[in-house]
């Protein structure tokens, strides 16, 4: 008779790896999600810069002397708004591939298993991180071609490559618990949406000090807007000042709140 002794002692590190293989192999064999996920923002990206930039970068800086010079302008300002908006629809992708292993029972079977139970959540959690580093790749080298020039140098490449890991790391884990508690793959794909929707109510596409008062102290207010502004900041290599600490406090409010709440789902749910 086996006992719970006898059983082989759990591995969390070699668990976590297995479900992230998993994860991995998943988006290698749908590749339409990932390119889904990327489309969006280019979307965006090329209706704003092409489409709305000459008017909206000439309000930027009335000196441009041409639809081309405000594009260029305009792609600049718009462009870290684009590269956040790219790691929202990602987490969306996110809660559909979460809700999708609760609705079919993949779970339930794990649970079963003897392997640790936050190698389950933690392979999600770092395929999402590593999609998503795709996909800022992809949609960065598209704004490129249509306009962006950030100046930062390495040092500011390199900080924006780990403000953006912390970025994405905690939506991530918000974007895990509300794959968690959709009760169907649609209800998932439509509670991340405020998400993609945020950085249209913040400094994102145009300055706040443009907006009507109580949408302006709203925009000033959400998480969005110092994360954005620390974007661009670190992108166009200008003073962060104060926004970056307050960006990276709601950076790990969000992603301490979203694990607790995925943690507790989890448990609950076995």
């Amino acid at each position: 008779m086996t006992t719970t002794l006898d059983l082989p002692r759990q591995q969390p590190l070699r668990d976590s790896a297995t479900m992230l293989r998993r994860n991995l192999k998943r988006m290698l064999r749908y590749p339409s999600m990932t390119v889904m996920l990327i489309a969006m923002p280019v979307v965006f990206l090329l209706l704003f810069v092409y489409v709305l930039g000459g008017t909206l970068g000439a309000g930027l800086d009335a000196s441009t002397g041409s639809a081309a010079a405000a594009r260029a302008v305009y792609a600049n300002y718009v462009s870290p708004a684009i590269i956040l908006m790219t790691v929202a629809a990602t987490v969306q992708g996110t809660a559909i591939s979460i809700a999708m292993d609760m609705t079919e029972g993949i779970i339930n079977r794990f649970r079963t298993m003897h392997i640790a139970r936050v190698s389950v959540l933690t392979g999600h959690v770092l395929g999402s991180v590593i999609q998503a580093a795709i996909s800022l790749a992809v949609v960065i080298g598209v704004a490129v071609l249509v306009g962006f020039r950030p100046t930062a140098g390495v040092a500011g490449w390199f900080a924006t490559a780990g403000f953006l890991l912390a970025v994405t790391f905690a939506l991530v884990w918000l974007a895990v618990a509300l794959g968690q508690v959709s009760k169907s793959v649609e209800t998932a794909s439509n509670l991340p949406m405020p998400l993609v929707l945020l950085p249209f109510l913040g400094s994102g596409f145009v300055p706040t000090d443009s907006m009507p008062a109580g949408l302006r102290w709203f925009a000033e207010h959400q998480p969005f807007t110092p994360i954005i502004e620390t974007l661009r900041g670190l992108l166009m290599d200008e003073p962060l000042g104060g926004t970056v600490w307050v960006a990276l406090a709601w950076c790990a409010a969000i992603a301490l709140g979203g694990y607790l709440w995925s943690k507790r789902l989890f448990n609950r749910q076995s």
